[in-house]
């Protein structure tokens, strides 16, 4: 399976909320990048991450437009979106996803979160 192949199945699990698959293309060393450049390292602590992350945005979507791959790097661009405390988001977004022997090594995001973090921020007031 070449690199766009999973990169094209670890999206689809994501769309799913199907943590169990998205472990299943990490390996146990994998790394997670967000847009400010926070990282998180390891699958376990991704598994907790995004079942998290489902569970704050319960209709969580990317849909990467254009993917573009080249040996074990692929990049796409795309929008993403959902409902956060029953507010709909959605916001431009570009993923990076770094493909070693089968599985997602890295998984970088670039997007806008403007809309997610103002919706957050009203949680505080």
């Amino acid at each position: 399976m070449d690199s766009a192949e999973i990169f094209m199945q670890f999206t689809a699990a994501i769309n799913r909320h199907d943590v169990e698959s998205l472990i299943a293309l990490m390996p146990a060393n994998h790394v997670f990048v967000d847009s400010l450049g926070n990282q998180v390292h390891g699958s376990k602590s991704m598994e907790t991450g995004w079942r998290g992350y489902f569970a704050m945005c319960p209709d969580y979507w990317i849909r990467p437009d254009h993917v573009l791959a080249e040996d074990n790097v692929v990049l796409a661009v795309g929008e993403a979106g959902g409902t956060i405390d029953g507010t709909s988001w959605r916001t431009p977004a570009a993923w990076k996803a770094v493909i070693l022997d089968g599985k997602v090594q890295e998984w970088r995001v670039f997007a806008d979160n403007k809309p997610v973090y103002e919706i957050l921020a009203r949680r505080r007031q």
